[in-house]
């Protein structure tokens, strides 16, 4: 990590003629891009990315300075390394729209952003087209039927397969090419952002949007990205904001094309990209969820699949799949749904989760349940955060220590077989009415990995099952800590 700074900051000494003032890492992305905010003397700061990915940089690159050129609301790029694998550009700011929805609530002002920002993206899809050269494309120059039947597989093998129901496989395959057939002609194709959702939308101060994470784009129908948009799953828009939304783009979509469109047309085939782009999304929960284990993703999967069921039940895809119909109402159906949603805590759930953090130096906890202890987890085979002297002094809260575990360790993988093990017992406490359960984690010290793992388990126990839950840390409550209590939330 040090040597990525030190070229980082080699790289921008080169650019502004002198050195940052300070240098963060920033949190990760789904990518293997890794992110840096660089402070400079005079209060101005840059971003900073390195991707080992070359092409993609150089797709990124291409784009950004085709799109400034046009004034199109994106980030400047300042310097490129001569590897290309490091490149600063313009500091955007932190608050994406999605942020400022879970800040604000579905209030008028949230609403204008969205609707601002998916103006913003038909002046970005028309004018950024204009002169584009798709050959420099990172993977397709064009979303077309290759491309539609790539999401529809993604979710035929990641979600659909994963729930082992019987359907017709080679019916649903003629299903997944009729479908791609009638969505790749569309009489618009334009620049297709490819991942246009809310957390690519950075909010400017005086209310403006600027644009990331684009570099996946291709030539395609405009549609895609507003289906993105407006039915993201975590931004879970309200209904009518949907329609209105809807409207409110195609106005300005006119506008930007300069001549009117037949709106039923547009319609239909934008609600194939809405079906497209959710079932990419469960295909993606899928993959992340039931094969990469990763606990946050499958909690996300039963809010998916309420929006597929509502706007399977309220829109027309203006073409009959008879197969195709059948394997969305299974997927949607309430068995499915329950399956995926974990069992909640309330009120009156007798159930407490104890959590806490201990050195095995000073042996292990007290078992203060009189239940004969519970789950001991030890962190000792995580790297040591501790054997650096850099970390000597902090502890598992502090974002040094928690960027080098997340970063730089296993602990991920680690935690993610904890929460299939712990899951396993809260979730059968809760019907049981059971009223305790204890779960430890150790390491040498108890400064670091137990700290951080402690904390997390706590936060995804509450987070998934509203579960109440008391947090503790042996060692540092000797330096002053206290205990924590989450209740259910309301």
């Amino acid at each position: 990590m040090q040597q990525l700074i030190d070229a980082i900051s080699e790289l921008y000494q080169q650019w502004k003629g002198q050195a940052p003032k300070q240098v963060d890492v920033l949190p990760e992305s789904g990518s293997d891009r890794r992110y840096f905010r660089l402070h400079g003397e005079d209060g101005e700061t840059v971003i900073a990315t390195s991707g080992p990915n070359v092409r993609e940089n150089e797709t990124f690159i291409y784009f950004s300075e085709h799109f400034t050129a046009k004034g199109l609301p994106v980030p400047r790029v300042l310097a490129v390394s001569d590897e290309k694998n490091l490149y600063l550009q313009q500091d955007v700011g932190d608050t994406s729209l999605l942020e400022v929805l879970e800040q604000q609530g579905y209030n008028e002002a949230s609403y204008e952003l969205f609707k601002n920002s998916l103006k913003a993206l038909a002046h970005l899809q028309v004018t950024g087209d204009d002169g584009l050269d798709y050959d420099r494309c990172l993977t397709n120059k064009e979303f077309g039927k290759q491309a539609i039947m790539a999401d529809l597989l993604y979710f035929k093998f990641y979600f659909l397969d994963a729930l082992r129901k019987p359907y017709d496989k080679q019916n649903l395959i003629d299903d997944f090419e009729a479908l791609s057939n009638y969505l790749t002609h569309t009489e618009y194709k334009y620049f297709m952002f490819r991942d246009f959702q809310s957390r690519n939308i950075q909010v400017q101060p005086d209310g403006s949007v600027h644009f990331i994470d684009y570099q996946g784009g291709m030539k395609g129908a405009p549609q895609y990205d507003v289906a993105s948009l407006i039915w993201q799953a975590k931004a879970n828009l309200p209904d009518e904001w949907k329609d209105r939304l809807l409207q409110d783009y195609m106005d300005a979509f006119e506008a930007t094309i300069g001549k009117p469109l037949d709106r039923a047309v547009f319609q239909s085939q934008y609600n194939g990209y809405v079906l497209i782009r959710l079932l990419q999304v469960l295909g993606a929960y899928g993959f992340r969820g039931l094969f990469e284990r990763k606990a946050h993703f499958l909690t996300s999967i039963p809010l998916a699949l309420k929006n597929l069921r509502w706007f399977v039940e309220h829109n027309s895809l203006g073409i009959m799949l008879a197969e195709f119909r059948k394997v969305l109402d299974l997927c949607t159906a309430d068995e499915v749904i329950e399956h995926f949603t974990p069992i909640q805590a309330s009120e009156d759930t007798p159930l407490v989760v104890q959590v806490g953090s201990f050195s095995y130096k000073k042996g292990l906890p007290e078992d203060t349940c009189g239940n004969g202890g519970g789950f001991v987890f030890d962190c000792r085979g995580i790297d040591n955060p501790g054997r650096h002297e850099q970390y000597k002094t902090v502890h598992g809260r502090d974002k040094v220590v928690m960027d080098y575990l997340e970063r730089q360790t296993r602990m991920q993988d680690f935690l993610n077989s904890v929460f299939d093990i712990v899951d396993i017992s809260v979730e059968d406490y809760i019907r049981r009415g059971f009223t305790s359960l204890t779960v430890s984690f150790g390491c040498t010290g108890g400064q670091h990995r137990s700290v951080y793992a402690a904390d997390a388990l706590a936060k995804h126990l509450k987070n998934k099952y509203g579960v109440k839950v008391e947090l503790f840390h042996r060692e540092q409550e000797y330096k002053g800590w206290k205990n924590e209590r989450y209740g259910v939330e309301g």
